[in-house]
């Protein structure tokens, strides 16, 4: 498949339908100040030093959704905000060669070093990737087995939550499950909680995603909660939650 294996499917407008989360909740979560086309630039920079600077710290964590997720010889399965890659050739070896692995992710730098990753892996027969917005994901309804967001979530603005959950819940097919790993937010925060919260106020270059209420928003787009899991990043939660349309 090759340098084929990647489409362009560039978008960055974000759509006005989707649903919204609870009043309440959205009051309490940060905002994302900085724009698509920021994050983007910013994640081109950063693409040949992420797996230095966090890919490894986050590895336990994505294991644990993979592992919930359970993709299984010969489904079908997207991966959301891919970034290097790592997770998207883990579930290409578990799909096999009947299955078949799709991500999206709106870094072109991050696509590149994936696709890299994959042609290496010699996998690239299974997997296809698309640089592009997943609020508006290039893939017909009832396609997919499983979806798998891993510290992706997090970087949508708050409004663009429920619009992303919509989208996965579209190419779901019945009764497909969902994964979702990312930091987690309480009704009462502890003080490692405010303090990345304030840095990501101060900085939202550097602390770019922020703590949001993963089990709340999977339930207002309408899925149901099979399984959840809390561990910790440097004292800050992280919740590991399954998921199913």
């Amino acid at each position: 498949m090759g340098r084929g294996v990647l489409q362009k499917s560039l978008c960055y407008n974000v759509s006005e339908c989707g649903t919204t989360l609870d009043e309440n909740m959205t009051n309490e979560i940060s905002r994302v100040t900085r724009s698509k086309q920021e994050a983007k630039a910013s994640y081109d920079r950063m693409s040949r030093w992420y797996d230095v600077l966090s890919g490894r710290f986050e590895k336990r964590y994505r294991d644990e959704g993979l592992g919930k997720l359970g993709a299984k010889e010969g489904e079908v399965v997207l991966e959301v905000g891919f970034g290097t890659g790592h997770c998207i050739l883990a579930l290409a070896r578990s799909v096999g060669d009947k299955g078949k692995v799709y991500g999206i992710d709106i870094s072109e730098g991050m696509c590149n070093i994936s696709l890299s990753r994959i042609e290496k892996s010699g996998l690239s027969e299974r997997v296809k990737l698309h640089c592009g917005d997943a609020t508006q994901l290039p893939f017909k309804a009832n396609c997919f087995d499983a979806v798998f967001i891993s510290f992706a979530l997090e970087l949508f603005d708050t409004s663009d939550i429920p619009i992303v959950l919509d989208e996965c819940r579209r190419v779901l097919r019945s009764d497909g499950r969902i994964c979702i790993v990312a930091m987690s937010k309480r009704v009462k925060d502890g003080t490692m909680v405010k303090l990345y919260e304030w840095c990501h106020r101060r900085f939202p270059s550097f602390a770019d995603c922020r703590p949001i209420f993963v089990q709340k928003a999977l339930e207002g787009a309408g899925f149901r909660i099979q399984d959840a899991s809390e561990m910790t990043m440097w004292g800050l939660p992280v919740e590991i939650v399954l998921a199913r349309k």
